[in-house]
């Protein structure tokens, strides 16, 4: 039977449409302050974020050999979540291509969306910030469904509330966790090598790897082709 919706093109957020490892690394560093630990260079943080804030601050600790508790880890993570959120968009940036490849994309007639396990509200506020919240028809985090990636039902849920059809979508990560949602799904994915990933995407079997924004149309429409056939 043919499919009549419009293709689908889901990002990820963090490290793949934008670069906040200033702010996350930021706030991390914050909490770690007034705790007595050292702070954590954004460079040497950087393949960690992809692990959530809990893993973060736990990391934190573990590098300035201090115990943790685990009642205290709520409690810091409650404190990161607030002020991550007060202070989400100070040093974060689109990566450079980024609004062309989405106005491209929509001229295409894609349908956009977001599937991240940042917190929804978190992923909306930057977006929004960041000047192209209204671009997406979806974007759902990691509370937005009782399932999250790698489950692969976080990212069929979210092409269903874009209005798209899994037969007709394709995802844009930077990680294995990205990858493995994707794959689980039967949905191509696209890589890109510059967000948070503590193994070279290249090495964890996506369908491309593009080196910049710049590229993203062409290899969509690569791997679009196939199934269009």
């Amino acid at each position: 039977m043919a499919i009549h919706t419009p293709p689908i093109a889901v990002f990820d957020l963090d490290g793949t449409l934008a670069d906040t490892a200033g702010d996350l690394v930021g706030t991390l560093n914050v909490i770690l302050a007034q705790e007595g630990v050292s702070p954590v260079p954004v460079e040497a943080a950087r393949d960690m974020i992809g692990i959530g804030a809990r893993a973060l601050i736990e990391r934190g600790f573990e590098a300035a050999g201090k115990e943790l508790a685990p009642t205290h880890l709520d409690e810091l993570f409650r404190q990161f979540m607030t002020h991550y959120s007060q202070n989400i968009c100070i040093r974060t940036q689109l990566y450079p291509g980024v609004d062309a490849a989405l106005d491209r994309l929509e001229e295409a007639g894609f349908i956009l969306a977001v599937c991240t396990n940042k917190m929804e509200a978190h992923s909306v506020k930057l977006l929004d910030e960041l000047g192209v919240g209204h671009r997406f028809a979806a974007n759902c985090g990691r509370d937005t469904f009782p399932y999250f990636k790698p489950d692969p039902r976080h990212l069929t849920l979210t092409i269903e509330r874009a209005g798209g059809h899994p037969s007709r979508a394709i995802m844009i990560g930077d990680s294995r966790t990205d990858i493995v949602t994707a794959k689980n799904a039967r949905i191509p994915v696209i890589a890109v090598p510059f967000g948070y990933t503590e193994v070279p995407v290249q090495e964890l079997g996506p369908d491309l790897v593009i080196e910049h924004f710049d590229e993203l149309f062409d290899a969509v429409e690569n791997l679009l082709k196939p199934i269009a056939a």
